[in-house]
């Protein structure tokens, strides 16, 4: 275990040009203790591999998203959840604007907007204000 205020380390060398390469550079800034299990090269494409220990306990499999995001010093990769996006119909957002309707004069104001629509309010099924 190495702690967690550990700043970084840089590992440079000499191309056979004569510049300065950086082969890598680890800066951890968590509240907790980190295991470094292993550090890899970065791929042709940009490929990472990520050791398994870390793959199973934040239950990235083969196939899953992460998001990339840029941090002070660094990049946080962190598991992805996609939701699929329901394409509204104008008959659900008519449903919307009918049912959300908390008085009756906000209820008459959605009724012209379903109107507007092209929508008879009469044939969308939706609760009416009390």
């Amino acid at each position: 275990m190495y702690s967690s205020r550990l700043r970084g380390y840089r590992l440079w060398g000499r191309r056979a040009n004569g510049s300065a390469l950086l082969y890598l550079c680890l800066i951890f800034r968590q509240t907790e203790s980190v295991n470094i299990a292993h550090a890899n090269k970065v791929g042709k494409r940009g490929a990472v591999i990520l050791p398994s220990a870390l793959r199973k306990r934040f239950g990235i499999e083969e196939g899953s998203f992460v998001i990339a995001e840029e941090r002070d010093g660094g990049i946080l990769i962190r598991p992805a959840m996609l939701v699929p996006i329901e394409p509204y119909t104008p008959a659900r957002k008519a449903e919307f604007l009918l049912s959300n309707a908390v008085s009756k004069s906000d209820y008459r104001a959605a009724r012209k907007s379903v109107e507007q629509l092209g929508i008879d309010p009469d044939t969308i099924p939706h609760h009416r204000p009390s």
